[in-house]
């Protein structure tokens, strides 16, 4: 006979320990540093005693080395608000512009999944809805690895694009836009009440290639949520059911980080109705032509290298993002 409270029990267990192993991974990392350190002291001393020139770029590099693993932990130390340490689930959607806006969220997906590669996290793609000619109308990735919303929760908001279109046969500049929403992935049953007239579970065919079952039966899930206008989508488990658990799943987390945005600009005295990502909340640009050029148009971060930028070099704007979000709260 199951005891009550067992499978609650074995969650806190699994939480507690992920916990535990997060914390032991943060002090391996400082005592690595420590010992990094200490030999770069050595080696310091080692130059002066022996009057060693040879010794200088071995420990430049060292250096530099120390002061970058420094920073990615300081950068750690701001990652402390209640869901940072959570899977992230990332959407992103094409805007108005057709087949260029498309291409443009196929990049942005390419952008984040080579981040994610580079840093070992895993990745799994929940649910997409292809293009007419190429790229994706939209897109839903989740993003598992320490702290992974901590760090991608810096993306939510609008991609500007300003490129030479390879679909465009003049040749001519286009702008293009795409709304990336990334919220945690919650797994705790978060305190949200669901009416079901509040909302419309609609199935329908998976669009991936995998074989005989996704071809002939409808197995994917949209749920439609009326008093907010939100849709989440899975079609990657292995059965309807599973794919509309996971949905619900989303749509509470997502209604869930709603209200505590709502509460937050609350306690702040901000009036006003609380707006849904839209394209005035344009948060980033990349530019093509006529010049290279990625900004991030609330921190003032640039760089000049957009290829590298859109192989998955976002860090420089994520850790841009987790300083000023830090100082505006220090500021309160």
């Amino acid at each position: 006979m199951e005891q009550p409270g067992f499978w609650d029990n074995a969650d806190e267990s699994s939480a507690l320990m992920k916990e535990i192993n997060t914390l032991k991974g943060t002090v391996e990392s400082f005592k690595n540093l420590e010992g990094q350190y200490a030999d770069i002291q050595t080696l310091i001393e080692m130059g002066y005693e022996e009057n060693d020139e040879s010794l200088i770029p071995e420990i430049e590099e060292e250096i530099e080395d120390f002061v970058k693993k420094l920073e990615e932990m300081h950068i750690a130390t701001l990652l402390s608000d209640e869901y940072d340490g959570c899977k992230a689930i990332l959407t992103l959607h094409a805007g108005a512009g057709g087949t260029e806006s498309c291409d443009w969220a196929a990049m942005l997906s390419r952008m984040y999944l080579r981040w994610a590669d580079k840093r070992g996290f895993s990745t799994q793609v929940i649910d997409y809805l292809d293009g007419e000619e190429a790229g994706y109308k939209s897109i839903t990735i989740e993003i598992d690895g320490a702290n992974a919303y901590g760090y991608l929760k810096s993306e939510h908001g609008v991609h500007r694009l300003v490129r030479i279109s390879p679909f465009n046969a003049a040749g001519k500049r286009q702008t293009s836009f795409v709304s990336c929403d990334v919220m945690p992935d919650i797994e705790e049953d978060v305190d949200i009440e669901i009416n079901d007239e509040d909302i419309r579970i609609d199935t329908y065919r998976s669009s991936g290639a995998g074989g005989q079952h996704i071809n002939k039966t409808s197995s994917a899930i949209r749920i439609t949520h009326f008093p907010t206008g939100i849709v989440v989508q899975c079609q990657n488990e292995r059965s309807q059911h599973m794919n509309k658990d996971k949905a619900m799943q989303m749509l509470k987390a997502k209604l869930y980080m709603l209200k505590q945005e709502e509460n937050r600009l609350k306690e702040q005295g901000i009036r006003g109705d609380v707006k849904d990502n839209g394209w005035g909340s344009q948060i980033r640009s990349y530019v093509m032509q006529p010049y290279t050029m990625v900004k991030d148009h609330r921190t003032g971060a640039e760089s000049s290298n957009v290829g590298a930028v859109l192989d998955g070099n976002i860090d420089l704007f994520i850790t841009q993002y987790l300083k000023w979000t830090h100082a505006d709260n220090t500021e309160e």
